[in-house]
């Protein structure tokens, strides 16, 4: 058994979409949209195999910081200083860095950002 993906809903499919392929070196697949349910996707794939269903539905209701059984994504960046530098290409951007670079009290070098739906994403070595 393994996992295949996560998904994440969004507000904004089109922004969430951009903001995983910009920063975060995703290759999106084919949008997806179901006129039935009115219902849109992209599965984001990453260099490390790891995917990321971003989906979409107006009539689901999405409440702002609200992560029921959420806690974060975790991307290894390779180093600490692509760590600081991932950190600091994001705050530049203009998004909020929850949590500065640090070594963690269990030897982790991570920081943690929220990307633009305030999803949390740790950035470790």
């Amino acid at each position: 058994m393994y996992l295949t993906h996560i998904a994440l809903w969004t507000p904004d499919l089109e922004r969430s979409c951009a903001f995983y392929t910009t920063f975060f070196g995703a290759v999106a697949g084919p949008r997806y949209h179901n006129p039935i349910r009115e219902f849109t996707s992209y599965f984001l794939s990453f260099a490390s195999g790891a995917r990321l269903e971003l989906m979409h539905q107006p009539a689901l209701p999405v409440a702002a910081g609200s992560h029921l059984g959420y806690a974060h994504l975790a991307f290894a960046t390779g180093s600490p200083a692509q760590v600081n530098h991932l950190t600091e290409r994001l705050r530049a951007a203009g998004y909020s860095v929850i949590g500065e670079p640090r070594t963690t009290g269990d030897g982790y070098y991570e920081s943690v950002v929220a990307d633009p739906d305030g999803n949390l994403l740790e950035l470790t070595v």
